[in-house]
C-alpha cells in the first residue's frame, strides 16, 4: 500500500529517489521551486537541462508534461521536471494541472523510483490555490491506480502553511487519499 504524507519543509532535502521540480518551460532554472532546485543540485542539472532543450526540447517543456534528468547534487536519484499552467497568463486548465501530476509519476515509475517528492506544483508564481492544485494531485492519483501503488511513498511538500492545511485536508489521517 502506498503512503502518502504531507510535510511542510524543503523539496532539495528530501532523500527520496524522485523530486519533482515546479519548472518553468525552459528548464533552465527560475524562481520559487526552480530556482532552489537548480541551486541545490549545482552546474550538472543546469547542464543537462540545457542538453535536453539542444536535442529533445528545443521549444521547451510544455505544461502538463514531465521529464526526467538526474539530480546532481540533490540526495535524490532523480528530478522529473513538469510545468504548471500559469493561471496568471490566463491558463486555468485543471486538467492540465492534473497531468503534471500524473506525467510525473509515469517518469518515476519508468525510472524505478519508489519514492517520490512533489512540492504543491503551480501553486507560487503561477498563481494556482493551494486547494486546487491538492484536488488536481488527488485526481491524478485517482486516475490510475495501478501506477500509484507502484509507489511505497507519495511525498506532498509544501512551502507554507496555506499549502500545508490544503494537502494536509485533502491527504491528512481520515481523508480519502484512494
Amino acid at each position: 500500500m502506498t503512503r502518502i504524507t504531507v510535510v511542510q519543509g524543503d523539496i532539495t532535502a528530501q532523500q527520496v529517489d524522485a523530486v519533482v521540480n515546479a519548472a518553468n518551460s525552459s528548464l533552465l532554472g527560475g524562481g520559487g521551486v526552480d530556482g532552489a532546485i537548480h541551486r541545490a543540485a549545482g552546474p550538472e542539472l543546469l547542464e543537462e537541462c540545457r542538453r535536453l532543450r539542444r536535442t529533445q526540447l528545443p521549444d521547451g517543456l510544455p505544461a502538463g508534461r514531465a521529464v526526467r534528468t538526474g539530480a546532481g547534487r540533490l540526495p535524490a536519484r532523480w528530478v522529473i521536471h513538469t510545468v504548471a499552467p500559469n493561471r496568471r497568463a490566463g491558463e486555468h486548465d485543471a486538467g492540465v494541472l492534473r497531468s503534471c501530476f500524473a506525467t510525473s509519476l509515469q517518469q518515476a515509475r519508468d525510472a524505478g523510483a519508489k519514492t517520490i517528492a512533489f512540492p504543491a506544483i503551480g501553486a507560487g508564481v503561477y498563481g494556482w490555490d493551494p486547494h486546487q492544485v491538492a484536488e488536481a494531485a488527488a485526481a491524478a492519483l485517482q486516475q490510475d491506480p495501478a501506477l500509484r501503488e507502484h509507489f511505497e511513498e507519495i511525498r506532498f511538500v509544501t512551502f507554507n502553511a496555506t499549502a500545508t492545511q490544503a494537502f494536509s485536508r485533502r491527504f491528512g489521517p481520515g481523508a480519502d487519499a484512494q
